[in-house]
C-alpha cells in the first residue's frame, strides 16, 4: 500500500525534471542559432585595410551584399548570379530609399569583375557602393565587431578629379599618380601633398591591365587615410 502511494510523486518529479532539461537545452541553443544567422553568406578572403569605417547594417538580414569570388563567380546574397543578370535581379527586388549596396570581393579577384558589379550597381541607382574589408587591428576572443568598409563614388569621369591614381599590372603592381610612377609606400604622402587637405577634390582610381582587387583597395585605403573622396569609373559609364 505504501509503495503504491509514493510512486505518483516520483513520476511527477521525473516528468518535471525532463521538461526543465528540454527547456534549458532549447534556451542554450538560441545563441548558436543567432550566431549562425549573423554569419550567413559566402566566405571570401577580404583585403585588409586600416581606414575602413564600421558598417553595422551590412550584418542585417535584408542587407544587399554582392560577393565576388577569386574566380570571378558572383553571388547576390547567397544566390549565384551572372554579371549580365545582376542588374535585372536587383531591379526586381524592392528596396528602401536609404538602401546601401555592399561589395564583398576576394582580395585576389580580378578588378575587372568588380568593375562589372559597379556598373550594374550604378545602373540600378547606387552611386556610393561600399567595399567591405578585413581589419588589421586585433580583436579580443569572443567579441563581435561590426563589418567595416570603404565607400566610393561611381560615376562618369569628371575634370574635377585632378588627381589620378593608376594601378598597373605587374608583380608587384606599379602605382602611378598623375602619370608619375611612385613607390607604394609613398602613395599616402604624395596624395597629401597634391590635395593639401582639400576634401572637395575626388581622387580618380583606375587600373591598367589585369589587376587584382587587393592593390585597388590599398590605393583607396590610402586616399581615405587623408580624408579624400574616391571616384571609380567603369567601361560602361
Amino acid at each position: 500500500m505504501n509503495s503504491h502511494a509514493t510512486n505518483p510523486p516520483r513520476r511527477s518529479k521525473h516528468v518535471a525534471l525532463t521538461i526543465a532539461f528540454v527547456l534549458a537545452s532549447a534556451l542554450l541553443a538560441l545563441p548558436t542559432i543567432r550566431a549562425q544567422e549573423l554569419q550567413k553568406g559566402v566566405s571570401v578572403v577580404m583585403a585588409p585595410t586600416t581606414n575602413a569605417v564600421p558598417m553595422p547594417e551590412a550584418d542585417n538580414q535584408d542587407a544587399w551584399i554582392v560577393t565576388i569570388l577569386r574566380d570571378g563567380a558572383l553571388y547576390f546574397g547567397t544566390d549565384r548570379v551572372s554579371a549580365s543578370d545582376l542588374a535585372d535581379k536587383m531591379k526586381s527586388l524592392p528596396r528602401r530609399r536609404d538602401q546601401k549596396i555592399y561589395i564583398k570581393a576576394d582580395a585576389r579577384a580580378p578588378f575587372a569583375d568588380v568593375r562589372r558589379v559597379l556598373a550594374a550597381a550604378h545602373e540600378v541607382g547606387f552611386n556610393a557602393p561600399v567595399f567591405l574589408t578585413s581589419q588589421t587591428e586585433s580583436t579580443p576572443p569572443g567579441v563581435m565587431v561590426p563589418p567595416k568598409g570603404l565607400e566610393v563614388e561611381v560615376g562618369p569621369h569628371s575634370d574635377v578629379a585632378t588627381v589620378v591614381v593608376q594601378i598597373n599590372s605587374g608583380q608587384p603592381p606599379v602605382f602611378q599618380v598623375n602619370d608619375q610612377e611612385i613607390p607604394a609606400a609613398d602613395l599616402q604622402d604624395t596624395l597629401r601633398r597634391l590635395l593639401q587637405n582639400r576634401s572637395d577634390i575626388p581622387v580618380l582610381v583606375k587600373t591598367h591591365g589585369p589587376v587584382s582587387f587587393a592593390p585597388v583597395v590599398q590605393a583607396i585605403d590610402k586616399c581615405r587615410s587623408i580624408g579624400a573622396r574616391v571616384m571609380i569609373t567603369t567601361p560602361e559609364l
